[in-house]
């Protein structure tokens, strides 16, 4: 162990699924680069497991709510790491100006996040934000190609951009193609909230939830298939951030296996992924009264009958297949969910065939289309990167998160990194040594030059 006194401290708040590579890779690091990393979460058991019993990590148990307790572990860190829920990052961020830290966190820029940016920049503090996969890796992989773009002195016209959290080839085994890799709360509700907004060949388009997932894109990535996307919320808030302002076509969205958003829209339809309301005695109700909940009354007709009359299938649809296999008519498995929203109790459901097993692995898979003017010629650059998981703990989930967190961390703290103020890893002095390092660990980008074709009416449902 080294000389506590000439050892820089690093503080991580939060020590759940998404910093296991963020916490090895420091630890791996810290006695080169003279680092002390004290991990702090409610659960100390679960920080002190994460420090692998490392000389040079400790483990710490802290409520984020005790503000004396959390203000002294900030005054004695260097820099910290928030790992916490998004909306719990602002009081950490305001200790870290107060006490004259930088502090990075994986989680999107929230208004009052940004508004700490005069203060930062006065201090010279970096508050580095959106520093993960996805925001994080999809701004670098992007503004790295951008960026070379424009340097030839290239136009963009267009940009399509995709991610997704799904399972291994190897660990493919349902009719969904998918396995909750990640928060299993975030995909029943994905989309909800606010109505997608892309711009397509210089039109606004909009996209309202109950028509979210009929509106999908379809591309091949090479080894891995087909898959298809359907778009985020906003996909125009990064259009100047990207300096993409003069673009025709602005796309961002979420990457599915062909045939799961078709499916799920059944759900979207019957109203099962509301969260806005309680289901009276939903604790004792089976998935097969759950279903009936969204079905008209018939004196003598099945509830797999009324089922689909009311969505349209036949017997002999995949999706009915789909359906089956979520064991959505069983009488004899129990809901459980005290004073549970449709939403939830939807999840209580599919967490029964989605949840990895031990040995299962996850896959992230990125997509970026970049379509520029170039003397005169339109061209098309099309950047894949798919990331395999090593296990249960060091999924490729965790991998993609939390080894940029921690490469940003480094690279502040070296003073590599010296932009101040509120930030995302846009600028060259961020993305360029991350995405470099990044590759070492298998996080790629394949880069292949394409005919421009522009907007391809068979590919975009508009």
């Amino acid at each position: 162990m080294l000389d506590n006194l000439t050892m820089r401290k690093i503080l991580i708040i939060g020590a759940g699924r998404s910093a296991s590579s963020l916490i090895r890779y420091l630890l791996n690091k810290s006695e080169v680069e003279q680092l002390n990393i004290t991990i702090a979460d409610l659960s100390v058991e679960l920080a002190q497991k994460k420090t692998q019993n490392h000389p040079n990590a400790t483990a710490l148990a802290l409520d984020i709510f005790n503000t004396e307790q959390r203000q002294t572990e900030i005054q004695k860190a260097d820099i910290v790491i928030s790992m916490l829920p998004a909306h719990l990052h602002i009081e950490v961020a305001k200790d870290c100006i107060a006490f004259n830290k930088n502090m990075v966190t994986a989680s999107y820029i929230s208004p009052e996040m940004q508004a700490l940016n005069d203060e930062a920049v006065a201090k010279g503090l970096v508050l580095m934000n959106e520093v993960g996969l996805d925001p994080g890796i999809d701004h670098m992989s992007a503004m790295k190609v951008i960026d070379e773009i424009k340097d030839q002195g290239g136009k963009i016209i267009l940009f399509e951009s995709f991610c997704g959290g799904l399972v291994a080839p190897e660990s493919d085994n349902n009719l969904w193609n998918y396995k909750f890799t990640w928060a299993p709360r975030n995909v029943v509700l994905a989309g909800q909230g606010g109505t997608a907004k892309f711009i397509q060949e210089g039109k606004y388009k909009y996209i309202p939830y109950q028509k979210l997932f009929r509106r999908t894109e379809y591309f091949h990535v090479e080894g891995y298939g087909k898959f298809e996307g359907y778009a985020n919320r906003d996909s125009l808030k990064y259009k100047s951030v990207y300096g993409l302002d003069d673009a025709l076509t602005l796309y961002r969205g979420t990457i599915r296996r062909v045939g799961f958003s078709k499916a799920w829209n059944v759900f979207v339809q019957l109203g099962m992924t509301d969260d806005t309301y309680v289901i009276d005695n939903s604790e004792t109700i089976s998935f097969r009264d759950f279903t009936n909940l969204f079905l008209p009354y018939h004196p003598s007709d099945s509830v797999e009958s009324k089922f689909r009359m009311s969505t349209g299938i036949e017997q002999d649809d995949i999706i009915w297949d789909k359906l089956l296999e979520l064991d959505l008519f069983s009488s004899k498995k129990i809901v459980g969910v005290k004073n549970g929203t449709p939403a939830q109790i939807l999840e209580r459901i599919l967490n029964d065939s989605w949840t990895l097993a031990p040995e299962d692995k996850d896959m992230i898979v990125m997509y970026h289309k970049f379509g520029y003017e170039l003397n005169g010629v339109q061209k098309q650059i099309d950047a894949t990167m798919v990331c395999l998981g090593e296990d249960q703990t060091y999924t490729a989930m965790a991998k993609t998160v939390g080894l940029p967190v921690a490469m940003a961390t480094l690279q502040i703290l070296n003073g590599n990194i010296k932009t101040p103020g509120v930030q995302l890893p846009i600028l060259k002095e961020v993305y360029l040594p991350i995405l470099k390092e990044l590759e070492e660990f298998g996080v790629v980008f394949h880069e292949k030059e394409m005919p421009y074709f522009g907007y391809n009416p068979d590919k975009l449902v508009l």
